[in-house]
This record gives structure tokens, C-alpha cells and sequence, in this order.
């Protein structure tokens, strides 16, 4: 044991003793973090521009062999000039993509988001900033190639990535750099798919594990300066343009129509469910197949290829192939498509997406997410149309309706769904549809999976994520109402043969010492064998430790946990008075790891 050293005064409300320990990180104002939050606004703008023009000359060069910028992902385009050989196209961009992923950042493999999460809850929000640069080029190689997946993922995890090297490079604390990680994420999410709102409630609902001001202003305003900017780039209008929304309703939804959007919802939570099972499964199979990475990319990428090039045959376009916007799109407009067609697209995006990222993609699965919903609202709303004909069924807003309710079924975040397909269509007629169904899909998927598309890969890695990530209100209880009051005041002088007669005889858990009128330090007497022969003559000066914080019994635990984490302290002592200089008579208390592991268990289990 080691002997005390004299107790240094105290340093305010919540107040510390040793104040010569070391601050191990940096804490910056709110308004600080929101000038920082601008910077990372700045560059994810930039960074989901320089990714959008990269992902069009990648296409161009795949597809026409001609070194172009112009590509609208939202139009139909013309055949390419390979023919047949087009289905080659994205097993060469996977070999190209397996070999970045292998060679610069093997966290880039993938649909990102994942990634960002193990970051946050697994390695204190540290991101390299070589992942961004890798993910760009590799994302862009996958989805301009031909390769079914998104661009979100991508974005979220390059914004992220930068937020969390600048947090690194500014040595912030943990809570901050996790804050500015988000702050990048929800900033990427908003310049890509010009929703403000969405990119803010994507990174509350999925990556912030607090949300308060301190964590939410910094996100909010790295997000509004991320969509100033790409309106700049990318103009006004919305990601997708949906016609009917210029259509003045002057009544309320069918009823029959109503009832046509909740079985909409309850069946896209079953397709989030086989979704979400097809993709963990593909994501499981390749690695088994016991062949090396680029192999199983060429045997991935052939038959996302030759699916591409199947509907190609049949339709006269590559519906299959890399986001897929331009078939929303056509559905969005109210283009025919028979109910046959509508079912092949479905299963065939979820299979081409599963086994593009299980062999080896880089790109998310938002927008794919997207196409399943854009095809399964379409089939509803054209089956709808064929047994109702008299009640003005629509396909293209059940279309809308789907995307979010699979969009929010997959991913688990309900308000997300809901605001960023809003933003993204700009269509109020069919909102209260839209909540309706995104909140049944939510529901059916969490009663058949209780893991969304994101943290089932992370819990098949054996690194699982809070499924429920909310404020624990345990941090808000005050520190009177779970503090251990079994304490003793005993003088720094006692023996220590004594004082273990008064633990024993008092049943006492805590010792605080008193050096006259000073709280000299505290003394953990469970921790302490019994041995008289050994203690003979020791004082409790000489069992005496002072890693502790003193907070009046009305702060917050989350103040006081935070300072003991700040200052590398493990007790607090709990005062009945905010002195600066409080007395051993002033003590009420005490806080342990026992009292914190009690209240997190009540907060969870209660």
C-alpha cells in the first residue's frame, strides 16, 4: 500500500483532488466544435463532389472506353460499345478494387457504415485517414464498373473518416472525436443525396451513442454547410423528381389505398428481413469458399455481370448495374412495368447487391435498399391498380412509400427514412402513408431479426453494437440518489487493527479519512486481508489513497463519471454542500464501481 500524500485543494463545484494529474485530451467549447464542424462540412462537400465526378469517368471508361465526366446516374443510358463484353466489366473493377482494399485499407471492403460503427463503440472513434482515400477510389471503381451497390456507405465513411483525423490530429476527447466523426458522416450522407435533415437524423439515429447539444450542433452544422455547398456543385433539385408531388390532393388517403400502404409495410420488413439474411449470408459464403480474395471476386462479379446483361437482353437496359437511380427514376415517372418485371428486379437487385459485397465490393447498400423499395412499392401499387381499379391506386407513389419503408426497415432508422425520402422526392401528398408503412416495416423486421443490415455484420465479427443506441438515463440521476451512505468519517491517525473493528462492528463499506478539517483520502478496507501481525503499528494514513473527485450530492452521475474518466480517478465523494473546500462533516456518500455498475443495471433491467 501506499503511503498518502497531502490532499491539494479543491477546484470547483465538482471538485478533484490531485489536480496534478494529467489531462490526457483536449475538450474544446461547443462553439469551437461547431467552427471545427464547418471545416469537416467543407471538405465532405468536397469530398462527395471529387467521389460523384470520379464514380461518372469510371462508368464512362467501363461502359464507352471514352474519358468523360458527363453521367447522369438518374437517365437510362445508351448500350455499351463492348456488347456482350460488358459482363466483364465488373469482375475487372473487382480486381482492381480487391487489389486497393488489400494494399492500402482493408476496412474499405465493403458497404462502410459497419465500419464507422465498430470505430465508434470498438476503437474510441479512431479512423485512418488513409481509409478515405482508399474507399474514394475503391467505391467509385465498384459502382462506375458495374458492381450493385451504393454511394452512400462510401461518403459516410470518407466524411467520417476525415472528421475523425482532424479530432486525432487536435487530440479532442473521446466524446468530441466520436461527435466529429458523426459530424462528417452526417455531412457526406446530406452533399450526396442533398437532405440536410436526413444526414443529421442518420447520424443521431445510427452513430451518435449521446445526443445532446454538445454532440448535435457540431452535426447540424457540418451537415447545413455540406448541402450550401453542394448546391453549389449540384444544384437545387432533388435527388429523385417525383411528378404526382405537383398534384394538389384535396382529400384524404382511401381508405382501401391505406390499407393497400400498411401491407406494403408489413411486407418491406419481411424483404428488409431477407435482405438483411442474404447479404450476412453472401458475406459468410465467399470467405468459405477457401479461395483467395480474387478469385472469389471473379466468381461474384460473373454473375452480377451476366444478371446485368440478362436484363439488358430482355428490357433493353442494365437495371441491375451499380445504383440502379435511372430504373426508380423510370418508376418515380409512372413508366409501365408488368408485375413480372417488377418481382425479377426485386430479387434481382437483392441477390446482385449480396453478392457483389460478399465478393469483395466496395459501395453501401442505402440505395439499393432504395431499388427494392422503388420495385416492391411499384408491384403493390400495380397489383392495387388490377383489384381496385376504381380507387386510383398509384404505382409510382407506393414506389416512393416503399423505398422508405424498406430503407427504414433495413437499417432500423425509422425517422431517417421517413425525412430523407421526404428530401429526396419533395412529395407531401403520401406522407401519412409514409410514416405508416416505414413504421410497420421497422416493426415486422425487429419481430423476425432484431439486427439491421448494419450490425449484423459487426455481430458475425463478434463486435457487436447496442442494438438500442439512446441516452442512458442513468447518467442524468443524481449522484443522492444511487450513492452508497454507509460511510464512516474515521481520523487519519486511527489504527489501522482499530478501524477494522469499527468496519466490522458498523458494517461500514467506505472509510473516509479525515485529517483534522480536510478530507484526507478514502480507504478501501474490502480490498485489505484481515492480518493483525502485518498491520500491527500502521496508521490509516498508511493504507490511505487519493484517486478520487468531490461532487455535491446534486450533480449528475454523467458529470461526475466524466470527471473521474477526465482525471483518471475511480471513487467520487459526495458532498452535502457545493464549498469549494468541503470538510469530512460536509461528506453524505459515496460513489463506487459498484454504485455505477448498480445503476447501469437498473437503467437496463428495472
Amino acid at each position: 500500500m501506499s503511503v498518502s500524500h497531502p490532499a491539494a485543494p479543491h477546484d470547483g463545484a465538482d471538485v478533484l483532488a490531485a489536480p496534478d494529474a494529467p489531462i490526457e485530451d483536449r475538450v474544446f467549447s461547443t462553439p469551437v466544435m461547431c467552427l471545427i464542424a464547418v471545416l469537416i462540412g467543407l471538405v465532405a462537400a468536397a469530398g462527395a463532389a471529387i467521389f460523384h465526378h470520379l464514380i461518372n469517368v469510371v462508368h464512362n471508361l467501363f461502359f464507352y472506353g471514352v474519358l468523360s465526366t458527363h453521367y447522369n446516374a438518374n437517365e437510362f443510358e445508351a448500350p455499351s460499345a463492348w456488347g456482350a463484353g460488358i459482363i466483364l466489366s465488373p469482375v475487372i473493377g473487382g480486381l482492381i478494387v480487391v487489389w486497393i482494399v488489400r494494399t492500402f485499407a482493408p476496412e474499405a471492403k465493403g458497404h462502410g457504415v459497419p465500419e464507422v460503427m465498430f470505430a465508434i463503440y470498438h476503437k474510441k472513434g479512431n479512423i485512418r485517414g488513409a481509409v478515405a482515400l482508399a474507399k474514394t477510389l475503391a467505391s467509385a471503381i465498384s459502382i462506375g464498373s458495374g458492381a450493385s451497390v451504393g454511394r452512400e456507405g462510401p461518403i459516410i465513411q470518407i466524411g467520417a473518416s476525415f472528421g475523425s483525423t482532424i479530432a486525432r490530429f487536435l487530440n479532442v476527447s473521446r466524446w468530441q472525436k466520436i461527435t466529429l466523426l458523426s459530424a462528417g458522416a452526417g455531412a457526406g450522407i446530406a452533399a450526396t443525396f442533398n437532405t440536410p435533415l436526413g444526414g443529421v437524423l442518420f447520424a443521431v439515429e445510427m452513430l451518435l451513442p449521446e445526443v445532446s447539444n454538445r454532440t448535435f450542433l457540431p452535426v447540424v452544422v457540418a451537415t447545413a454547410t455540406a448541402t450550401y455547398v453542394s448546391h453549389m456543385v449540384f444544384g437545387l433539385d432533388p435527388a429523385f423528381l417525383m411528378p404526382l408531388a405537383d398534384v394538389t390532393i384535396s382529400e384524404a388517403v382511401d381508405p382501401v389505398q391505406l390499407l393497400a400502404y400498411g401491407v406494403l409495410g408489413a411486407l418491406a420488413g419481411v424483404m428488409s428481413w431477407a435482405f438483411i439474411k442474404t447479404l450476412a449470408k453472401c458475406e459468410d459464403l465467399f470467405p468459405a469458399l477457401g479461395i483467395n480474395d480474387y478469385l472469389q471476386n471473379v466468381i461474384g462479379m460473373l454473375m452480377v455481370g451476366l444478371l446485368a446483361y440478362g436484363f439488358f437482353v430482355v428490357t433493353g437496359h442494365y437495371h441491375t448495374s451499380g445504383v440502379g437511380y435511372a430504373t426508380i427514376q423510370d418508376i418515380l415517372n409512372g413508366s409501365p412495368y408488368t408485375l413480372a418485371l417488377l418481382a425479377c428486379l426485386l430479387f434481382g437487385k437483392v441477390f446482385a447487391t449480396s453478392v457483389s459485397l460478399g465478393a469483395g465490393a466496395s459501395g453501401g447498400v442505402f440505395s439499393p435498399s432504395l431499388f427494392i423499395g422503388a420495385t416492391l412499392g411499384g408491384l403493390v401499387g400495380v397489383a392495387g391498380s388490377l383489384i381496385f381499379p376504381e380507387h386510383g391506386f398509384q404505382p409510382a407513389e407506393f414506389a416512393m412509400v416503399g423505398m422508405a419503408a424498406v430503407v427504414g426497415g433495413a437499417t432500423g432508422a425509422a425517422m431517417t427514412a421517413i425525412v430523407m425520402l421526404f428530401e429526396m422526392t419533395r412529395d407531401y401528398n403520401v406522407i401519412v402513408p409514409l410514416v405508416l408503412a416505414v413504421a410497420l416495416a421497422v416493426g415486422v423486421r425487429r419481430a423476425l431479426i432484431q439486427e439491421n443490415i448494419y450490425t449484423i455484420k459487426l455481430r458475425n465479427r463478434g463486435k457487436v453494437v447496442p442494438t438500442n443506441r439512446h441516452t442512458n438515463m442513468y447518467l442524468v440521476q443524481q449522484a443522492r440518489e444511487l450513492m452508497a451512505t454507509n460511510v464512516k468519517i474515521l481520523p487519519i491517525d486511527m489504527a489501522v487493527e482499530e478501524a477494522l473493528h469499527v468496519v466490522a462492528n458498523e458494517g461500514i463499506d467506505h472509510v473516509i479519512a479525515a485529517d483534522g478539517a480536510r478530507i484526507a483520502g478514502y480507504v478501501r478496507f474490502g480490498t485489505v486481508p484481515y492480518a493483525p501481525d502485518r498491520y500491527a503499528g500502521q496508521t490509516l494514513k498508511d493504507l490511505l489513497r487519493t484517486d478520487y473527485v468531490v461532487s455535491p450530492k446534486f450533480s449528475i452521475l454523467n458529470t461526475i463519471i466524466s470527471r473521474m474518466n477526465q482525471r483518471g480517478r475511480s471513487f467520487a465523494i459526495i458532498t452535502d454542500t457545493a464549498a469549494r473546500v468541503p470538510r469530512p462533516d460536509d461528506v453524505v456518500g459515496v460513489i463506487d464501481r459498484t454504485e455505477i455498475a448498480d445503476a447501469v443495471i437498473a437503467n437496463h433491467y428495472d
